[in-house]
């Protein structure tokens, strides 16, 4: 199954409750941070949610 690499990009600062506690979701701290994570239309709807604060990419 294909795999997300999301990077956390901007700050979660000045952004609503909900998306500070999606970033920690997907185990996003800090600016520059990576993880990778399963292709799931939860992680894609996750990642809809913070769209201008991370950048994703697909990986093998």
């Amino acid at each position: 199954m294909a795999q997300l690499k999301v990077t956390q990009t901007r700050s979660e600062i000045g952004c609503k409750q909900n998306q500070r506690e999606t970033l920690r979701s997907l185990g996003l701290k800090r600016i520059g941070d990576v993880v990778v994570k399963e292709d799931r239309p939860e992680i894609r709807g996750m990642v809809r949610t913070v769209t201008h604060l991370v950048s994703m990419e697909e990986v093998d």
